[in-house]
């Protein structure tokens, strides 16, 4: 119920929230038992973006076989890779990250791409990002990157 929560309240300050509505009325949310149930469902979903925000969030990247890009840990946003922390941002969604990597002069061999920011890459990364987030107008990826910095 805190994520539900969470959602309301980031949903209602975003100028296209009727947009990112519409999106979440097509979305779910999973509740796993265990990081095994959840590791195992997310290899099987196999998502386009998989951020790993939880303790020691680094010893779980061998547990991900199948995901476009890996965001580890609590500074690292969907919005910093698709911005600015250099990994490729055209990524295979509808489960294809089972079998492909994002696209580049390799495309042919599986890849999963992970973003770590510390503390200080976030410092550095945020305006960027910012700004990037409302030239796009994606609120959300703004403000998911100034949660990150404000609490640092």
């Amino acid at each position: 119920s805190e994520v539900l929560e969470e959602i309301k309240k980031q949903l209602k300050d975003l100028p296209r929230r009727n947009i990112a509505r519409k999106a979440l009325s097509k979305s779910f949310i999973l509740v796993c038992s265990n990081l095994d149930e959840a590791f195992e469902f997310s290899n099987n979903y196999a998502p386009e973006h998989l951020i790993l925000n939880l303790e020691r969030a680094e010893s779980y990247t061998q547990k991900v076989v199948n995901a476009g890009s890996v965001f580890i840990g609590q500074y690292s946003c969907e919005s910093a890779g698709d911005y600015a922390s250099g990994t490729n941002h055209t990524l295979p969604t509808y489960g294809y990250a089972k079998a492909y990597s994002g696209v580049s002069t390799d495309s042919f061999v599986k890849k999963i791409t992970f973003q770590k920011l510390s503390k200080e890459g976030v410092r550095n990364l945020g305006p960027v990002v910012e700004k990037m987030a409302e030239c796009e107008q994606l609120q959300a990826h703004k403000n998911a990157m100034q949660l990150r910095y404000q609490n640092n």
